[in-house]
């Protein structure tokens, strides 16, 4: 699919100012809005918002249909309970969740003791529509709520494995907090739908994030395990990642579920078609992550503590989006092609006419795709960055003395940084100025 050019900032609504220790969909997001429309910008990009897990991190998430309660507006809700004195400058997860789930869990109940009829006939019309993800999630987070976030793997066998008799039986005997994960979604997605309505109004467009894996505690390998490989009890035989490279000597272990794909297929990749259709209910355009993994992924096998160790293994390729395109038309979708990229990968991409990613940060070191990322040999569709999430800022990155996980010694630093300041034709400072007129400056 053909995007026009555009220009936009990436910032996960997480980071957004405001007194409750986590940006949230109040009235800061919408300020944001009218900055970005002020600003001459049309795109807003954000990360997964779905409910983080392991490691708070919106590429491990609960479910890769909800929303995160912890994005959700107590303004809006016309809620605000006192809280502690968080800190203005980070997310203190350990201190943020509690206190907010807490502030949620009062609301809920004085939603459901009462709420106007209205508002009460809005909820169940929310429920009813998103059934087929909705009540399995909230039994979901209901038994991890009970268990204390237990990994489903270690519940009772007879929910472990979605016995009828012991669905009914927890559906029965948790109600209440099913009843209470709802309302968060349901909260979640009102403020969300406002947000993007109010986004579109100012001729902003939203682009989201679709991860290519999920996490293996979610509710969606609970409730479709057919679709991952798992072994007797529920855990994964081998899990995602990518192998060593210029960032990393050990590789990158996500730990994520590695697909059945065969299985998939012949289902006609209908979960697939669940998910793109319903980032698509709430985006305008997707980052669609790990693009490679869908011609060959590494897979590590089960045990290990790094990704030195693993293969690389094909995946659907074109089959996939030759069924998305199917059933959905064209896709306005990003493709996420960094890292070890093949001519396959590409032909792909270029096959269903998405944009691929080039970030500049990348583009003065000594790895060999490094010249592709200068913006002179940039192709009219490619979505161009400065930095993405995974990097430091710039000023961060141009700062750094390379200590971390880089495998960059500092002479290699230092070249890096002669070549930008020869390329760029600066002196080194206000790098971040001289990153973003560079990239407008591209075609």
């Amino acid at each position: 699919m053909r995007l026009p050019r555009s220009s936009g900032i990436l910032l996960h609504p997480t980071s957004l100012p405001g007194p409750h220790g986590i940006g949230d969909l109040g009235p800061e997001a919408f300020k944001f809005v009218d900055f970005l429309s002020e600003a001459g910008q049309t795109l807003w990009q954000v990360l997964p918002l779905g409910p983080t897990g392991y490691g708070d991190s919106p590429y491990q998430c609960f479910s890769s249909s909800a929303g995160n309660p912890l994005l959700i507006s107590l303004e809006k809700l016309s809620a605000n309970p006192p809280h502690p004195r968080f800190p203005d400058d980070e997310v203190d997860f350990a201190q943020v969740i509690p206190w907010k789930m807490q502030a949620l869990a009062q609301t809920a109940t004085h939603f459901f003791e009462g709420a106007p009829a209205a508002e009460r006939a809005r909820y169940d019309a929310f429920c009813g529509s998103q059934a087929a993800w909705l009540d399995d999630f909230a039994l979901f987070m209901a038994l991890k709520q009970r268990d204390q976030s237990k990994v489903w793997t270690a519940w009772e066998p007879d929910i472990r494995a979605r016995e009828p008799q012991g669905m009914a039986r927890w559906r029965k005997a948790l109600a209440q907090p099913i009843a209470s994960q709802k309302f968060l979604q349901f909260a979640f997605f009102d403020q969300w739908n406002a947000l993007h309505e109010y986004a579109r109004s100012r001729g902003i467009r939203i682009m989201g994030d679709l991860p290519i894996y999920v996490a293996h505690d979610s509710a969606d390998v609970w409730s479709n395990p057919q679709y991952f490989r798992l072994d007797a009890n529920g855990g994964p035989i081998t899990v995602a990642g990518v192998p060593p490279d210029y960032f990393s000597s050990t590789g990158q272990l996500w730990g994520n579920p590695i697909y059945a794909w065969e299985v998939l297929e012949a289902d006609g990749y209908r979960w697939w078609l669940d998910r793109f259709r319903a980032v698509f209910t709430t985006v305008d355009v997707v980052r669609l992550d790990h693009f490679r993994g869908f011609e060959a992924f590494w897979e590590v096998p089960m045990p290990a503590q790094t990704a030195e160790h693993g293969q690389w293994t094909k995946g659907p390729g074109a089959k996939l989006f030759q069924a998305a395109h199917a059933a959905l038309g064209d896709l306005p979708v990003v493709a996420e092609n960094l890292g070890v990229i093949t001519p396959e990968v590409e032909a792909i991409r270029e096959e269903f006419g998405f944009p691929g990613m080039s970030v500049l940060q990348f583009a003065f070191g000594k790895d060999p795709q490094a010249p592709a990322f200068l913006p002179h040999n940039y192709p009219r569709e490619v979505a161009a960055y400065t930095g993405t999430h995974d990097c430091d800022t710039t000023v961060g990155w141009w700062a750094s003395s390379g200590h971390g996980e880089s495998t960059r010694s500092q002479d290699e630093i230092q070249q890096e940084r002669a070549l930008a300041k020869r390329y760029l034709n600066f002196d080194g400072s206000e790098v971040h100025w001289v990153f973003i007129r560079a990239l407008l400056a591209s075609v």
